[in-house]
């Protein structure tokens, strides 16, 4: 299991560890209008998956933001950003600062892709930071636990590996 820490402070993460190569596990969590949205719902595209701790915190911000600013240059990628926040902070947090191109999901009510990914933080009820890429035949092809959990993930590896995935 990966190593991670929140503010230097060693976390525990709850599921299993999810690697390149491994077959995308499924979840259910929720979209801004409370519908469930599965691994499923965006089958036959590439997934580019931004797993943050609360949208509304400065490195959280700053990824989605970099990730909804990427979305231009990628084709057939569905950019996902999962957090534990409330449907509906998301969808005011997006609307504020004109994020479009990024589809937010929310964990929280039962942490089932937390749990699923291995990026649920037992001691806090947050998720890891992490980017995973999953292709249209939902392989997992790039994975980034990111080890201490405040600081920035990998843009341009992530992105590289969006755009290599079929």
């Amino acid at each position: 299991m990966a190593n991670i820490t929140f503010k230097g402070n060693p976390v525990t993460l709850l599921g299993q560890e999810v690697k390149v190569g491994d077959t995308a596990p499924d979840f259910t969590v929720l979209a801004n209008d409370l519908s469930p949205v599965t691994l499923a719902s965006s089958k036959g595209s590439v997934r580019l998956v931004s797993v943050v701790p609360s949208i509304d915190t400065g490195v959280c911000d700053a990824q989605t933001r970099r990730f909804n600013e990427a979305a231009a240059s990628l084709e057939n990628v569905k950019i996902l950003t999962v957090s534990v926040d409330l449907p509906f902070a998301q969808k005011r947090w997006c609307g504020s600062n004109g994020i479009e191109a990024v589809q937010t999901l929310s964990d929280h009510r039962d942490l089932s892709f937390g749990e699923a990914f291995g990026v649920a933080i037992k001691e806090l009820r947050l998720l890891a930071r992490a980017v995973f890429v999953i292709d249209s035949s939902d392989k997992v092809t790039y994975v980034e636990y990111v080890s201490e959990a405040t600081d920035h993930p990998n843009y341009e590896g992530a992105i590289e590996a969006a755009k290599a995935a079929k």
